[in-house]
């Protein structure tokens, strides 16, 4: 008997291909750069679509103008241009030249993303350096705080709540128990720095925080803050 061939989605192909791509370009540049990557494989599906969580659930027909900081190999941007409409526009800011590039190419190239590609700008940039002659209404951020001191951690807090507009959302992520692993693992000053760093992201989030979640599916898991800026009285 003839074996029964099950029909495949002709997407399939090309979306694998990319995450195989995306893995295997994250997973080089993690070695070469971990403090800048903060971790060994790309965003999973799970975690790009809670971040994004704003985004996909918008209310009202109003155009939005949307950042996202730390894009790495794209998961996460994949996921914001299929959910841009017409006047919608977003800056994905990467300082890894490496991460930059593979970006533009897949601006051009993946289905999703040429799409909208002129609503699509990327940014080769520490996202601090952006400037504050721009506005947001949704930031996304894939940074690794735990791997920047608190100084840094408060500057890009800092300069986030400046460009986003009264009532926009940031989301931003990190992932579960990286303190309590280096309390056991890592030399006392690497645990002391992220240990400061934490505390400055909890300002933050007892500030202004609308919600928590964690994403269990991730690799490795992995929790998301969002926040919201007051609006102006």
């Amino acid at each position: 008997m003839a074996a029964t061939r099950i029909p495949s989605n002709s997407d399939d192909a090309p979306r694998l291909e990319h995450r195989l791509r995306d893995v295997g370009l994250f997973v080089r540049q993690a070695f070469h750069t971990f403090r800048a990557t903060g971790a060994v494989v790309p965003s999973g599906p799970a975690l790009a679509n809670s971040l994004t969580r704003f985004l996909k659930e918008r209310e009202g027909s109003d155009s939005l103008s949307i950042l996202e900081a730390g894009a790495g190999t794209g998961p996460v941007s994949r996921v914001i241009a299929a959910h841009l409409r017409p006047g919608d526009t977003a800056d994905l800011v990467e300082s890894n030249p490496e991460f930059a590039d593979y970006l533009r190419e897949l601006v051009g190239t993946d289905p999703t993303m040429s799409r909208v590609a002129d609503q699509l700008t990327v940014h080769q940039t520490l996202v601090t350096n952006l400037g504050t002659d721009r506005r947001y209404d949704l930031i996304l951020s894939g940074l690794p705080l735990a791997n920047f001191n608190a100084d840094e951690v408060r500057e890009i807090f800092d300069y986030y709540f400046t460009v986003l507009r009264p009532g926009g959302y940031l989301s931003f992520f990190g992932y579960l128990y990286t303190k309590e692993v280096k309390a056991v693992i890592a030399p006392r000053e690497d645990y002391l720095r992220q240990a400061r760093s934490s505390w400055v992201v909890e300002e933050w989030v007892n500030r202004y925080s609308v919600g928590t979640e964690r994403v269990l599916a991730n690799i490795p898991p992995a929790w998301i803050h969002h926040l919201q800026k007051p609006d102006e009285k």
